[in-house]
């Protein structure tokens, strides 16, 4: 899905995932977005976007798998993905 942003003044597209699993998760394992980001290396803001359904880079999931203690074979389960690379 694309979903139009107006940053900066600056009309864009953006790909835009319907739903994942991240938010549901880190609040489920009392977990703030700031710690979150922390211990991924993330920006707060990044976690932001990427809990909202913005696309994110494989090793981006990479980081939110490994610091939300799940593995990497949980990737297509947590970001929906039905996509092998992206």
């Amino acid at each position: 899905m694309l979903a139009v942003s107006n940053e900066g003044g600056v009309r864009s597209l953006k790909q835009v995932n319907s739903g994942n699993q991240v938010k549901r998760i880190r609040e489920s394992k009392m977990t703030s977005k700031a710690e979150l980001a922390r211990k991924t290396g993330l920006s707060v803001q990044t976690i932001d976007r990427i809990e909202k359904g913005h696309f994110c880079r494989l090793d981006t999931k990479r980081k939110i798998l490994l610091a939300l203690g799940l593995k990497l074979e949980d990737r297509k389960t947590v970001f929906n993905d039905n996509d092998e690379e992206e």
